[in-house]
């Protein structure tokens, strides 16, 4: 019986380092990513607004949260957030809509925990987090999170496709992102793509320590490597830019590490490193920031500009990522209201796309232009 369990504990040890060899072997094989660089600046085609357009997003349910947004061309914005009773209630779902830019149709269910539990043949209790990205005309990929045990530091990851923009959608299946119980990746901002077909995906950690990674995957969408980021600790839910092929910055949510601040952290070679996260002058009250780059080059950030609470939302700018000047505020609201979550980007057009969860009832669309950023940007530099 002794020489059989120790046979056994050989067979098992040999197995893992022949596995971990093929792990190792693939990812020496991987060549050095770079981003697509970002598209040069073109001209504005879209009408000049003097105010912000406001709309309301239809919402099936009670509550709404964590809005993604994505372009789906021919001037259409798609957006996908999750709705339900409440956040974390077993009735919640990530629905869709499409905006043609004068409505919103009505969200359509294409995320639930019955359908996770019959594509990916497992119980399921929580969905959340969902995050668009258009790869071509008519493939569009959602990545959200889920949990089928305990809370959010037990998600996995989780992928589906559409190739009809969201009309039908592929089965969900569950990407292998750790060794351990393979839990604790979850997601909030979308993805930059590399040269090789693949892309890169800001991802975070919450099981016993919370941190910011970075998870690569190849073109068919597997994953094929991760890393963590260092520096600060209690840093989540990254958001990241391409400045170039070599160079790109992500910010963070701090997540308790006493300083109240967005963190930053660059990269020079693709997303290989990044630098250790920093905390920058701009407050943070434990809430999710989201960040663009635009035509011209600028980034505009979202973010809650406060220590604590969610009851303002603003918008700043920032040429190198460092030093932000704030331009507008959003929403201002007393201490139990909530503007949160928010999700930006700039259409082919021009015009530049606010969105965020409003008093957790609705998400919220606002609409700007760059001459409208750029008077909102030389109103605050007057005041005092």
């Amino acid at each position: 019986m002794m020489d059989f369990a120790r046979a056994r504990r050989s067979l098992s040890l040999a197995a893992f380092l022949l596995a971990l060899a093929a792990v190792g072997s693939r990812l020496q094989a991987l060549q050095p990513p770079q981003f697509v660089p970002p598209p040069a600046p073109g001209g504005v085609t879209a009408a000049e607004l003097a105010t912000p357009v406001i709309h309301d997003l239809p919402n099936p349910a009670a509550s709404a949260h964590s809005v993604s947004l994505v372009d789906l061309g021919d001037g259409r914005l798609g957006a996908a957030w999750f709705a339900g009773s409440k956040e974390g209630a077993s009735d919640v779902s990530i629905v869709f809509s499409s905006f043609n830019g004068r409505q919103w149709t009505p969200p359509a269910p294409i995320v639930s925990n019955e359908k996770v539990e019959a594509d990916e043949k497992r119980v399921n209790r929580k969905i959340g987090n969902p995050v668009l990205w258009r790869e071509s005309p008519q493939r569009l990929h959602l990545w959200f999170v889920t949990v089928s045990y305990g809370g959010w530091a037990g998600s996995s990851l989780n992928h589906q496709i559409s190739h009809d923009l969201g009309e039908h959608w592929e089965s969900a299946e569950k990407l292998v992102t750790s060794p351990f119980l393979n839990i604790s990746t979850l997601l909030r901002s979308p993805p930059l793509q590399l040269t090789d077909g693949g892309f890169a995906l800001p991802v975070y950690h919450e099981f016993i320590a919370k941190h910011p990674e970075w998870l690569r995957l190849d073109a068919s969408g597997r994953v094929v490597d991760k890393q963590a980021l260092g520096g600060a600790r209690r840093q989540i839910q990254p958001t990241a830019v391409a400045l170039d092929a070599e160079h790109g910055l992500l910010l963070t949510r701090d997540a308790g590490s006493g300083q109240h601040a967005v963190h930053l952290s660059r990269t020079a070679d693709g997303g290989q490193s990044w630098s250790p996260l920093t905390g920058l002058d701009l407050p943070n009250p434990d809430a999710s920031v989201a960040m663009t780059r635009l035509h011209d080059g600028r980034l505009l950030l979202a973010y809650n500009p406060i220590n604590g609470g969610r009851h303002q939302l603003a918008l700043a700018l920032s040429t190198d990522g460092a030093r932000w000047t704030p331009i507008h505020l959003l929403e201002s609201g007393q201490g139990e209201d909530e503007f949160s979550y928010p999700a930006v980007l700039q259409m082919p057009d021009g015009r530049i796309h606010v969105a965020y969860t409003w008093q957790r009832q609705h998400i919220r669309q606002q609409i700007f232009t760059p001459g409208l950023l750029d008077r909102l940007t030389a109103k605050a530099e007057k005041a005092p």
